[in-house]
């Protein structure tokens, strides 16, 4: 970052310039150890008023992979560290990744490794990510570590955003159906409610119950949104206790399909993370435990968790991980292979690709399943809705044709 300055001599003479810093304070220092005193000092290019306004506060997936694309580039042109990071300050439009950038480069100059540096934001750089790094400084070899992280992140985000996305459509279509429906029952049926009941014709028990639920709405409406706003509040605060997030967890693991498909993205994320970790010359304890700590599911953590005790205590992995019913045994028998053959990175590697593959035709199977599925289940309700209506219509004009 350049700074503009206007300083004095020791001899009094008045001296203006400009200077490369990666913050003010390093830009004073800097001027001071050249025996200047600074009178003013000031950025080179200040930012207006409407440039600091973040309108996102966080960092997104595809930031990090671009950076780690950037420096995995630099460190591969043997780039220092320091201005590698000076120089991505520069460059980043997010904000809060700028400022974490700025930061990272400062603690480099202060002595710290980049692993250090980059462990003081973990709401960007996660414990895995950090510990890539970290291995990457050990062997070095940072431009690999940097390239094999943004890979990871690529086939990561593809998987996890696939099954995101599937869940759109539905979420769209069935908000939609919900506010038709308000509107028929706040609106419409009342005023068709009192043509049928002042025509004294008998009213069929199905038409009733769709009066009822019409009457219920109107007076005691916003007795259900409260109810699920109390309801959500609960189901919140239950899920950040650590029993809450198990059974949350259990209970994404046990719908049909839908759990078969968490169950496969949950263990592509573990044999992915692995396998890029142990490549990296991780060690297999520490890769089991980061791995634990970033699958993001509390069912397969605390199988991973169990699994490192027993690894800890002189047991194989794939012998800790054949107990448990939510490892699928052709995974186990993956594992044993590569323990005995001394390939286990690229044999989780491949059982990684092949979940991911599986995640990927699941996804896509659900989402060719959901459109017709909604539509039937839509086609039914809204039949069912005006049929109580249009019955009832119907016999009145019958009545009076006779």
């Amino acid at each position: 970052m350049l700074f503009n300055y206007q300083a004095l001599e020791n001899s009094g003479k008045q001296v203006a310039g400009s200077i490369e810093a990666i913050s003010l304070d390093v830009a004073v220092g800097s001027l001071q150890k050249r025996g200047l005193i600074v009178a003013e000092i000031e950025p080179a290019d200040k930012e207006s008023w409407l440039s600091k306004i973040q309108f996102t506060s966080g960092v997104s997936h595809k930031d990090i992979v671009m950076l780690s694309r950037q420096m995995a580039t630099l460190f591969e042109a043997q780039v220092s560290a320091l201005k590698i990071f000076t120089l991505l300050s520069g460059e980043v439009e997010n904000q809060t990744l700028k400022k974490s950038l700025v930061q990272v480069a400062e603690d480099l100059q202060a002595g710290n490794t980049i692993s250090k540096a980059l462990a003081k934001h973990p709401s960007i750089f996660s414990e895995f990510y950090v510990n890539m790094v970290k291995s990457g400084e050990e062997t070095g070899k940072l431009n690999k570590t940097f390239d094999y992280l943004a890979d990871y992140l690529d086939r990561n985000y593809e998987v996890v955003s696939k099954a995101k996305n599937a869940l759109i459509y539905p979420a769209f279509v069935i908000t939609v159906f919900i506010a038709v429906m308000a509107l028929m029952f706040t609106v419409i049926i009342p005023k068709i409610s009192l043509i049928i009941v002042e025509s004294g014709q008998t009213i069929p028990l199905y038409t009733q119950i769709v009066f009822a639920v019409s009457d219920f709405i109107i007076n005691y409406g916003i007795v259900l949104p409260v109810a699920l706003i109390i309801l959500g509040f609960f189901v919140v605060h239950y899920t950040r206790t650590v029993e809450g997030r198990r059974a949350l967890a259990r209970l994404k693991l046990s719908v049909p399909y839908v759990g078969n498909l968490y169950k496969k993205l949950y263990l592509s994320i573990i044999a992915d993370n692995l396998n890029t970790m142990i490549l990296s010359g991780i060690s297999m304890i520490k890769a089991i435990e980061v791995t634990a700590s970033v699958v993001g599911n509390e069912v397969y953590k605390q199988i991973l968790e169990e699994t490192l005790l027993a690894v800890k205590s002189g047991s194989s992995f794939s012998q800790s991980l054949s107990q448990y019913e939510e490892i699928p045994s052709i995974l186990v028998q993956m594992i044993r292979v590569g323990e005995e053959t001394g390939e286990l990175g690229s044999i989780l590697g491949t059982m990684a690709h092949f979940y991911q593959r599986e995640v990927i035709n699941a996804v896509d199977t659900l989402v060719g399943l959901i459109e017709p599925v909604m539509i039937v289940l839509l086609g039914i309700g809204v039949g069912v809705l005006m049929a109580s209506v249009l019955i009832p219509i119907y016999d009145i004009a019958n009545s009076a044709g006779l």
